[in-house]
């Protein structure tokens, strides 16, 4: 089914998805309609233009794929489900995501990842192609986060404030040299080729899906980054008695 998005809310968009009998939807003319696919399950949407914030926000499964950019807070807090933007992403990229792939082809803004979480079965990856904003896994909790740098080979792939906070779960960032300032309460290893197992699938995902070159990603080495402690400012709360 296709919907002309000229004129019309989000509440006639999602009305619109939901009336797809065959759970297929395409979206044209979309231009900054926010809270698009909002707890979706089960469907799938592709989207030409560029929706607003929130899109996908609570997302229980299905699939999304952006043909452009999208703005704030793609997949915010969804739980199941695929998102694919080919394009960029404004701030907080799948804040406090806590199950479910996005796959981001260009630059992301500031704070992508925040919050991110895994529970049980849940573990949420995002992938990014480009270059991520200041604050990357803010407070990061659980989750994969991959950031790839393949518009910028001459400088680190993120901004300041690495994982600031980060108490769980893994950054990847593909770069020859780390961000300068990255805390000392988190853990920076370079990545052997045998240690790749748990993002290689996702990243031939990424390249099936918008035609990049593996070869050319491998070129570079990966470091993970990881929290030395599981409460890293513990000692700024907590009395000393002893």
């Amino acid at each position: 089914m296709k919907i002309n998005a000229a004129g019309k809310t989000y509440r006639e968009l999602n009305a619109a998805i939901e009336a797809c009998g065959d759970g297929k939807a395409e979206i044209i003319a979309c231009c900054g309609q926010r809270y698009i696919a909002d707890g979706l399950s089960g469907k799938k949407i592709h989207i030409s233009g560029t929706p607003g914030n929130a899109l996908g926000a609570y997302m229980d499964s299905g699939e999304i794929f952006v043909h452009g950019d999208v703005q704030d807070a793609v997949g915010d807090t969804m739980n199941d489900g695929h998102i694919y933007v080919d394009g960029m992403a404004g701030d907080a990229a799948g804040y406090a995501m806590r199950g479910g792939e996005i796959y981001i082809r260009g630059d992301v803004g500031y704070r992508a990842g925040i919050h991110m979480k895994a529970y049980g079965q849940k573990h949420p990856v995002m992938i990014i192609g480009g270059r991520a904003g200041s604050f990357l896994g803010e407070y990061q909790a659980g989750g994969t986060i991959v950031v790839l740098g393949l518009n910028e080979e001459k400088r680190p792939p993120v901004g300041y404030f690495c994982g600031a906070g980060m108490h769980g779960g893994a950054i990847y960032l593909r770069t020859e040299r780390l961000p300068e300032d990255l805390s000392e309460r988190i853990i920076a290893n370079e990545v052997s080729r045998k240690d790749m197992w748990e993002i290689m699938p996702k990243l031939e995902h990424f390249c099936q899906v918008f035609g990049e070159d593996m070869g050319k990603i491998l070129k570079k080495p990966f470091y993970r980054l990881t929290p030395d402690s599981a409460n890293p400012y513990k000692q700024l709360y907590v009395a000393n008695y002893q």
